[in-house]
């Protein structure tokens, strides 16, 4: 069985798949233009899920199981996949402990105004003035209660936060006061002083707030963007700061990465831009790994119980 790469992991992640896997071949190429001849005789290829087109997937002939080593498929040329009956999955809920970790921090970060103490350390000034607030009690309302929203509410809890969800189905979720679905969430941002977005990038969330969503919040409400940039479209965020409808953005998802150091984002009052990092640790690739080691040890035996499966349709 050949397994193709179409990114180089870590020496001794090489040398743990190559001895845990002694049957296979493993192919490793720091990007997929470098695989050439390889295609078509590959019958795994791991991807991070921003390489593949439809043309290299015709060219995969003997391709059976596509692993993506991310949770965003949005870049997934679907399409030609499902042309081929092509096995699909992915690293679903490795995020979860360093995304919901990211988040707290940007909420503590804002509630006891560290940047403006930090300003302050810089310029020698000894100020008690600053309006600091505590989060116990706050509501927090979490636009996606998949795996990474659901430990960002169960760290809430320990903060004593009333937790509101979002999902497809408004189904009941552990650490969840209440569920609501995106036909149904409008009417409890009144209610929320800390939003977080995790929402994946489909046809139902593209471009899904508008500025009246944002005119329903509270105007010290803080949001916090770390699932996809087009949540919403640039030209809505700017009306919002503009009319100063809520206190602060942090985001660190954008329509266009890496965001261009002319865009006004950068220097917005209102806006504390970070680039993308919020799933980055040296845990990353080892938990996606342990993911493919898994799904890999269950399709050599012919087995049925993938972790992660997509669905070819749905795309996620």
């Amino acid at each position: 069985m050949k397994i193709l790469f179409t990114f180089q992991p870590r020496e001794e992640q090489i040398q743990d798949l190559k001895s845990g896997f002694p049957g296979m071949e493993f192919l490793f190429f720091r990007r997929i233009t470098e695989a050439g001849s390889e295609l078509p005789g590959a019958e795994v290829i791991v991807t991070m899920g921003e390489d593949l087109t439809g043309d290299i997937i015709d060219k995969c002939v003997s391709c059976k199981w596509i692993m993506v080593t991310s949770a965003g498929l949005e870049k997934m040329p679907f399409e030609a996949i499902r042309k081929k009956g092509i096995l699909v999955t992915n690293a679903r809920g490795i995020h979860k402990i360093p995304m919901a970790e990211f988040t707290f921090g940007l909420i503590l970060q804002h509630a006891k105004q560290l940047q403006s103490v930090w300003e302050q350390e810089k310029e020698g000034l000894w100020s008690r003035r600053l309006a600091t607030s505590e989060i116990h009690g706050k509501n927090l309302l979490i636009l996606g209660a998949g795996a990474i929203g659901g430990e960002i509410a169960r760290l809430a809890k320990a903060f004593h936060m009333n937790v509101s969800g979002v999902n497809s189905s408004g189904t009941d979720r552990d650490h969840f006061d209440s569920m609501f679905t995106l036909d149904t969430f409008s009417g409890v941002l009144p209610d929320a002083d800390y939003i977080v977005s995790v929402l994946p990038s489909t046809d139902e969330t593209k471009c899904l707030l508008t500025v009246d969503h944002f005119d329903r919040m509270k105007d010290r409400v803080v949001f916090i963007n770390i699932g996809r940039g087009d949540l919403l479209e640039d030209s809505v965020l700017l009306e919002v700061l503009q009319r100063k409808l809520i206190g602060h953005f942090y985001l660190d998802v954008f329509n266009h990465e890496p965001l261009p150091k002319e865009h006004p984002f950068w220097k917005a009052e209102g806006i504390t831009v970070t680039p993308h990092l919020s799933s980055i640790t040296g845990n990353y690739m080892p938990r996606a790994l342990d993911i493919f080691k898994k799904n890999l040890r269950t399709y050599s035996e012919n087995g049925e119980n993938f972790t992660n499966v997509i669905d070819l349709e749905r795309g996620y």
